[in-house]
């Protein structure tokens, strides 16, 4: 029998196991044309928080008693479709599934030889993308520049550092526990790193290891930890806002201090986005990315999580920091 998670319950504030249902069905069987995918590597993203609400927001929301998708890394181990041969790997945003059928029209071939097959879920993937196409587009970044970055130990934020200083930033990052702080500076390259969770006075913390000011805050958590970065914000600054992970699980309207008199005053350029805005840059964005990583410019970091029934446990760890890099279930 093949297994499948489904969306059993929308969450309320932070998601629980009850969300989620695992249900048993039969073994697909690919019709002409289609190819049968065994899933290999789930990609769990805090966006997908997003997704189990019915608001409406940039993508479809998943329906209820439906499985839910992410970013998945298959082997092809049936084949009815000449595009593609048994022992394929591919990457596209598949269902939660062990076993699935595809036409092939969304399917990406992936050179698991190139690169470990689960890089193509985070830095030359999604997560990549994200970093570089927000990076470069938004926060167009310059030499000798100050960039600080939230949830800087995450899959995005990392990545976004080293971009930072491979373009001759310098880079502050904010994460929550002394362990990552410390990768960041030893492994990641970042000049400054803060842990937010012991630091007394956030806003002064970050005035003392930028004391020029802020020019680029890319905003991957929203909340207190913003409030604080923005205090510090200078003349002309870009903040690409990626996420707001701190208040994806809250059930009322977080109050914070007003914006607007801070981006008139220092003339900031503030722009949420996704990396699908970007969608024409894809390849070039790969292609560099490509030569930084096998240039030895580009590390990561990943966190490997073993077992089909434990990506909803994957998926919920991720709002409480339990991530080092990209959350990534291996099946």
């Amino acid at each position: 029998m093949n297994r499948a998670i489904l969306l059993d319950k929308r969450p309320v504030g932070k998601p629980t196991l009850e969300d989620f249902k695992f249900i048993e069905e039969e073994n697909p069987a690919p019709a002409e044309g289609q190819v049968l995918l065994k899933t290999l590597f789930v990609s769990v993203d805090p966006y997908l928080r997003g997704r189990m609400s019915s608001a409406k927001s940039y993508i479809p929301p998943f329906q209820l008693n439906e499985p839910i998708q992410s970013g998945i890394i298959a082997e092809v181990t049936e084949s009815r479709n000449p595009d593609f041969k048994v022992g394929d790997f591919v990457s596209a945003l598949l269902d939660w599934k062990e076993f699935q059928v595809s036409d092939g029209k969304d399917l990406v071939k992936v050179d698991g030889d190139a690169a470990s097959l689960s890089s193509y879920l985070g830095i030359l993937g999604m997560t990549g993308l994200t970093a570089y196409l927000g990076l470069t587009e938004i926060g167009k970044p310059k030499a000798g520049e100050t960039l600080v970055v939230s949830g800087a130990a995450g899959a995005v934020g990392s990545v976004v550092g080293q971009i930072g200083k491979i373009l001759g930033c310098k880079v502050i990052g904010i994460a929550g526990s002394d362990e990552k702080t410390r990768i960041l500076t030893s492994k990641f390259g970042f000049d400054a790193a803060i842990n937010y969770k012991t630091s007394p006075d956030l806003k002064t913390d970050i005035k003392n290891v930028a004391p020029d000011g802020v020019d680029i805050y890319f905003d991957n958590v929203g909340g207190v930890i913003s409030d604080a970065v923005l205090a510090n914000i200078n003349q002309f600054a870009r903040v690409p806002v990626c996420g707001a992970i701190s208040l994806y699980n809250d059930t009322e309207i977080a109050l914070g201090p007003r914006l607007q008199p801070i981006l008139v005053r220092n003339s900031v350029l503030m722009q949420g986005f996704i990396m699908f805005n970007y969608a024409t840059k894809f390849p070039q964005a790969i292609k560099q990315l490509t030569t930084w990583l096998n240039e030895g410019k580009l590390t990561y970091t990943e966190t490997i999580v073993n077992g089909f029934d434990q990506i909803p446990q994957a998926f919920i760890d991720l709002f409480e920091g339990k991530n080092e890099g990209k959350m990534i279930v291996k099946i």
